[in-house]
């Protein structure tokens, strides 16, 4: 007790002489610290370094209360965009070799799926990611602290080590970077005990058998869907609706292609409790919220995707004045990424109103690191972010919704063009096409400015981030109508829509 109080005491007067020669002097330790090592603080700090100035990274990860840690690089490197895509692509493949039978391929069954090989491959690539980021900041010349970050005052942050070593860092400018983690249910008992969260899935080592997927966010269908294309008996409890913020035919769409893909769905429930059994088995018992009738069953593991919590609870940020949201917990951001506090910013997930997406961190990153330290005025343009689902049948969207077009324009105001096609690949292997499906949605007058883009099908991604910077441009229904397509693929029914909603006629596309 007495080396922890002597300890403190040293802390508080190194804090004490900083903070005093800062005063003096008006010099800091650092031009730069960011708080979080995730795609927006790395972006962020190493663009800053490119204008000569002197910049700190402090990252540091929580353990789940299963135990699961990683390294340098946030939640897309490590629990999130890059692993799943990966297993996403381990799924895709079992279904491409089911299709080569009929493409002439001699594949002998039984297909089988070693969780081991995929899961150790994964993570080796997610290691390499880790390992990759701390040579660029280390030939950027941006120094790393392996360090539990919180502010002191709006020029000093308090780094913690994992043994508890306290140093005291001070900077002209503080970036707050360190995004969000999944929500556990805290009246649910045993959720926290005895379930896991995208947080653990991805560093498993074994097979998680079969699984209960609480949510139908996205990250919740695209865990459940890769778990099913490798196999594995998988539910998906739903509350409400799924993919809640998104269009909702298409989310529709979704689903019901999921379900005939294998996923099975317990709609209208929710959990009530989480026991543990003598065989090691997960009993669950929920409420169907129609029937009020509880029901049960076990499962090997339980997944909770039922939202994310900023990472702002630790950083002392209210006691330095930056203001939070009091509901959802999230900085309070400016136009430009300022909190409430001079010298002070915050990007990436945990701002009030930004979309909860890599690239969108990255790119204000770095434009926020060009307005600090050169002559740039540039803003991060937040509207009409394009982004994909991948799910077993991937969905892309840029834009609005059809219920948000028609919740600002009127359903007068609106004209939606779409079509149902076929893949020209799922013909030969007589996949269900019924959900593959394209949709514009533009202004009824003038031009017909397009509001927004949505599509079900494969690459769903790479179709969305081509017709993404047509979009940005302002591109009308008349511009994809000049738009010669690529004969043949799936993006090019875009440029072929020709009948709208409103006229009431079938829109499945026959012939080429």
């Amino acid at each position: 007790m007495a080396a922890f109080c002597k300890g403190r005491y040293r802390c508080k007067r190194q804090l004490f002489q900083q903070i005093l020669t800062r005063g003096l002097t008006g010099k800091y330790d650092y031009d730069l610290v960011v708080i979080g090592g995730g795609s927006g603080g790395l972006a962020c700090s190493k663009e800053a370094a490119q204008f000569g100035k002197k910049v700190a990274v402090l990252d540091y990860v929580d353990p789940t209360p299963k135990g699961t840690k990683w390294g340098l690089g946030g939640t897309c490197v490590n629990v999130g965009c890059i692993p799943k895509k990966l297993m996403h692509q381990s799924a895709l493949l079992g279904a491409a070799v089911k299709d080569a039978r009929k493409y002439g391929w001699n594949i002998p069954d039984p297909i089988t799926h070693d969780w081991p090989t995929m899961a150790e491959a994964v993570q080796n690539h997610v290691r390499s990611l880790n390992w990759g980021h701390r040579v660029q900041l280390q030939d950027k010349k941006v120094k790393y602290f392996n360090l539990k970050g919180s502010l002191v005052d709006e020029h000093t942050i308090r780094g913690v080590s994992k043994a508890g070593k306290e140093t005291l860092l001070t900077a002209a400018n503080i970036v707050i970077a360190t995004g969000g983690r999944p929500k556990y249910p805290v009246n649910i008992p045993g959720a926290v005990e005895h379930c896991i969260t995208s947080d653990d899935i991805f560093w498993l080592r074994e097979s998680p058998g079969k699984t209960l997927v609480v949510g139908a966010s996205y990250v919740g269908l695209e865990c459940a869907g890769f778990l099913t294309g490798i196999g594995l008996d998988t539910t998906i409890m739903v509350r409400s609706i799924a993919l809640r913020g998104f269009d909702q035919q298409m989310a529709n769409l979704v689903t019901d292609y999921m379900e005939s893909y294998g996923t099975k769905f317990a709609w209208k429930c929710v959990p009530k409790k989480v026991e543990k059994l003598s065989s090691g088995a997960l009993q669950v018992t929920w409420e169907d919220i129609g029937s009020r009738r509880e029901e049960q069953d076990t499962f090997d593991t339980v997944l909770w995707a039922v939202g994310r919590a900023p990472e702002t609870k630790m950083l002392n940020l209210e006691k330095v004045g930056v203001a939070l949201n009091k509901e959802s917990g999230k900085v309070i951001v400016a136009a430009d990424e300022a909190t409430s506090v001079p010298h002070i910013y915050a990007i990436g997930d945990i701002g009030e109103g930004r979309p909860e997406l890599t690239p969108t961190a990255i790119k204000a990153g770095k434009l926020l690191a060009r307005r600090l330290f050169s002559a740039s005025r540039e803003l991060m343009n937040y509207d009409s972010v394009p982004t994909t689902v991948f799910t077993p049948l991937e969905y892309g969207c840029v834009g609005l919704s059809e219920e948000e077009a028609e919740k600002r324009h009127g359903k007068d105001g609106i004209e939606v063009y779409h079509a149902f096609y076929k893949p020209l690949e799922f013909t030969v292997a007589e996949r269900d096409a019924s959900q593959c499906y394209i949709k514009v949605v533009c202004l009824r007058e003038g031009d017909q400015r397009i509001l927004g883009l949505h599509f079900t099908g494969p690459n769903a991604g790479e179709v969305t981030q081509g017709f993404a910077l047509g979009f940005r441009c302002g591109a009308t229904y008349l511009h994809l109508l000049d738009t010669v397509g690529i004969h043949p693929t799936c993006a090019e029914e875009v440029t072929k829509l020709h009948i709208n909603k409103r006229s009431g006629l079938d829109a499945t596309v026959t012939g080429c």
